[in-house]
């Protein structure tokens, strides 16, 4: 069987819209003067006072939480949570100052919710962001008793002269991508459905060929965190536009910090791909499909024009990174 994110329930096409939907919304009051670029990029940005401004996200870790739920292990989540959030922040060369969680559920039980804060306290550390609050909603009738919910918000801080836009992206710029951790949050409806259902559908506790862990430990291992050697490598001066690969893979989220007029030109056999998205492939999710859902391997991309590559490189490395040359900036 050949599988698709609409297959899997999820429309793309209808989140576009709903996208163009909330823009046209907001539209219909004054803009702000101190609303700093407009709504679709990875973070918005909000004029504090003189050049100082704060970029602010939210996100969530999607059905991610069912596989935790059936596998009994929610200690990667909370580490999703942040990174989905934090990862998108840093972006524009924002540094994060502080995170909010919201955990809503059908049913309040500590040991399971205690594992999820712990990973959000641990990952806000290492982002060198802190835990501000949050809230926990015990919600029976809307969710199932073992239902849980888990969305995030973050709040930086950048001057304007070092943000990171499109408009700085020029023809012939790099592509340096970082490796990613594996499937980290998105497209699990479509990995749930290849890969947990049906009559041919695999168990969370066997290890398929190629795998170097069981199904359920690989699926979970949470997503990384990029802030600290993002941040590194913007500090270098060489950096001129990062995006985090979620939702949409390489191509959907590249485009949202390259100019009208350009495009990425991806080389999608200049890194190792892991074997997580093998098997979905094997599994039936073709090619195209692969692409406009999955990281495929790479988590996190900075634009860096060709003679900045050496002292990005630097900087990344002394983080763990080993950035790959994935591809260039090309005319549209």
């Amino acid at each position: 069987m050949t599988w698709s994110y609409e297959k899997a329930g999820v429309n793309l096409a209808a989140a576009d819209s709903w996208v163009d939907a909330i823009k046209g919304l907001v539209g219909r009051v004054p803009r702000d003067p101190r609303v700093v670029g407009g709504i679709g990029g990875f973070s918005g940005l909000f004029r504090l006072q003189g050049d100082l401004l704060l970029a602010g996200c939210c996100d969530g870790v999607g059905t991610k939480v069912e596989v935790a739920r059936e596998a009994g292990d929610y200690r990667g989540l909370g580490q999703d949570l942040v990174a989905m959030n934090v990862n998108d922040l840093v972006t524009c060369g924002a540094r994060p100052l502080f995170f909010l969680d919201y955990l809503a559920c059908g049913r309040l039980e500590v040991p399971v919710l205690s594992q999820v804060v712990a990973g959000v306290v641990d990952a806000c550390a290492a982002s060198d962001c802190v835990l501000l609050g949050g809230e926990t909603a015990e919600m029976p009738g809307v969710y199932a008793p073992t239902g849980l919910d888990l969305a995030g918000f973050s709040v930086g801080m950048v001057r304007e002269a070092d943000l990171l836009t499109p408009d700085r992206v020029r023809p012939g710029d790099l592509l340096l991508g970082l490796s990613s951790s594996g499937v980290h949050s998105n497209g699990y409806s479509l990995v749930r459905s290849a890969l947990l259902s049906g009559s041919e559908r695999l168990t969370l506790e066997e290890t398929p060929e190629g795998l170097d862990a069981p199904l359920g430990e690989t699926l979970l291992r949470p997503t990384k965190l990029y802030v600290r050697p993002a941040l590194a490598a913007a500090a270098t001066g060489k950096v001129r536009a990062m995006a985090h690969i979620t939702g949409g893979g390489l191509e959907g989220n590249l485009v949202r910090v390259i100019p009208e007029g350009l495009k990425p030109e991806l080389r999608y056999d200049a890194w190792e791909r892991p074997e997580i998205f093998r098997l979905l492939s094997r599994r039936g999710v073709e090619e195209e499909e692969m692409r406009r859902v999955f990281n495929l391997g790479i988590g996190f991309v900075l634009v860096v024009p060709e003679d900045g590559e050496a002292a990005v490189c630097a900087a990344l490395k002394g983080f763990g990174e080993e950035p790959r040359r994935i591809g260039r900036v090309v005319p549209a």
